[in-house]
């Protein structure tokens, strides 16, 4: 039977700001379908008609798909009137959102490019979750569990250091305990009222795999684990047993992230950690 093959495309994502919101957006449309092969092309920063006309250029030479999150009019018309003009797509993904926000407040948008990256209050708040991220990551000092927002705790290679990072870029101060064999964790700090524990599980298989490429990736850590049992499948799923039985010993949440992204698994926390501010707010 002969593989069909997939149908390529060009998708231009051109954004006045930075273009991570579009990044995430044509990421979680084009995951809806099957057989396609997308050359993306990313503009992201373009606030100049002279910018704006090299990026329709680009266009032409590639015709495809635009999405884009302008807020100058002038530009907006001049992107779309192109796209009209090659019979492409054009599509301003806020649209929709920004419209129903503003009929439900009765307040127009400012339409300043980039806001969501303005030096505020929150831009510092995030810095400083990300510093506080990498100070306390992989238990470094447990000390920081007692400033934490989130604390993590599982095995070795259950993601909890990009889970930490992806929600320091959220706000949240993440801090993260490594379950190592033959090293107890002190109560005090598995006991703190403030922050909200979860642990972080895999299937022991899963495990191995990402221990076995961790290795490879490095000479030193490989030489350091040679003569212990690190990838032993046994030791392994005793130390997920452990695991299991502290988180719920704790009576933490625990979530599986053998088959979960970093971006699933950090919105499951951030959904549970609201959970309890909530609950504590009605106290």
């Amino acid at each position: 039977m002969t593989k069909k093959k997939k149908k390529k495309f060009f998708i231009h994502l051109v954004s006045d700001a930075t273009g991570t919101t579009l990044l995430g957006l044509s990421r979680a449309v084009l995951a809806q379908f099957e057989g396609v092969d997308p050359t993306q092309k990313f503009w992201p920063l373009v606030r100049t008609d002279r910018q704006l006309e090299r990026v329709v250029r680009r266009i032409s030479d590639n015709p495809g798909p635009v999405i884009f999150t302008f807020v100058n009019k002038k530009m907006r018309s001049r992107l779309q009137d192109h796209c009209e003009e090659l019979g492409v797509p054009c599509v301003a993904v806020l649209d929709p959102i920004i419209r129903s926000l503003s009929s439900y407040l009765g307040v127009h948008a400012t339409g300043v490019p980039g806001l969501q990256h303005a030096m505020d209050d929150a831009y510092f708040k995030r810095v400083a979750a990300i510093d506080f991220a990498m100070r306390f990551d992989d238990g470094k000092s447990l000390e920081g569990v007692k400033k934490a927002d989130v604390v993590l705790v599982g095995v070795s290679r259950t993601s909890k250091t990009p889970t930490s990072i992806f929600l320091a870029r959220r706000g949240i101060k993440a801090a993260n305990i490594p379950l190592v064999p033959g090293v107890e964790v002190p109560d005090e700090f598995l006991t703190l009222d403030k922050p909200l524990y979860v642990g972080l599980s895999a299937a022991p298989d899963r495990l191995k795999q990402l221990r076995q490429t961790r290795l490879r990736a490095d000479k030193n850590e490989a030489a350091a684990f040679s003569e212990n049992t690190y990838l032993d499948e046994e030791q392994i799923e005793g130390e997920v047993r452990k695991a299991r039985r502290l988180f719920s010993d704790h009576g933490w949440p625990v979530i599986d992230v053998t088959k979960r992204s970093i971006e699933e698994t950090s919105a499951e926390i951030m959904s549970l950690l609201q959970s309890k501010l909530d609950k504590e707010a009605k106290k």
